[in-house]
């Protein structure tokens, strides 16, 4: 643990590639080779960046040691034992919706209260956004659970299906940038209050996050001027 401690300074660049190799490896790695190998590896570099990121916080830094240890016998179970599948599919979403929501707090909380626009700061800025998209697709994602059908254009309606996790995910990412295609839908109102939570979501990140880290940016380059 102590030696985890000491990639600190480096949280965000971790934090930041593991997350870009978890949802865009296939684009550069074999589908099948990555889910089988690469996927899980980078998913547990994800999660201890993440356990990295709230490092100073003795009393989070226990719950995500908990909720790493508890993600990790899930699929230990799922894999050996009879279990009942959906649930442990429901149990393993709820974790990682929790794990996912307050690192990406955390890491808005470092970026705003940064005192110097750092290539660190940066990359948490970066990875700011890109998991805001990430929780926006578990808040679509439990919509999708609570009413059924409220997304249309999805392959199917089953939360372990992986082609309707990632349609969600797409259409997370393409309403936090306000993209929109029209190919998937919100038609429950439950799914278009979602859409539009995620929408606002990504404008107050780029309006206010970025543009305060911007000004921090600017105020240091001129004081060293």
């Amino acid at each position: 643990m102590k030696r985890l401690f000491d990639l600190y300074p480096y949280r965000f660049t971790i934090f930041l590639v593991s997350l870009l190799f978890i949802l865009f490896g296939t684009l550069f790695i074999p589908s099948k080779w990555f889910i089988v190998f690469v996927n899980p590896l980078f998913f547990i570099v994800n999660i201890l960046a993440g356990i990295l990121l709230i490092w100073k916080k003795k009393k989070v830094k226990k719950l995500f040691v908990f909720l790493f240890f508890t993600t990790i016998l899930i699929y230990i179970l799922s894999s050996l034992l009879a279990i009942d599948e959906k649930s442990l599919n429901y149990l393993r979403f709820g974790i990682l919706f929790l794990f996912y929501s307050i690192v990406t707090y955390e890491i808005i909380s470092q970026v705003w209260k940064s005192k110097k626009v750092t290539r660190g700061v940066i990359f948490g800025l970066m990875s700011g956004y890109i998991s805001l998209g990430l929780v926006g697709f578990f808040i679509c994602m439990s919509v999708e659970i609570i009413e059924p059908d409220s997304f249309s254009g999805l392959v199917t309606q089953q939360l372990n299906n992986e082609g309707n996790r990632d349609d969600l995910m797409y259409f997370s990412f393409i309403t936090l940038l306000t993209i929109g295609y029209g190919d998937i839908l919100p038609v429950s109102q439950l799914a278009r209050n979602a859409s539009v939570i995620i929408g606002l979501l990504g404008q107050f990140y780029l309006v206010i996050v970025t543009a305060v880290v911007v000004e921090k940016y600017i105020r240091h380059s001129g004081k060293l001027e």
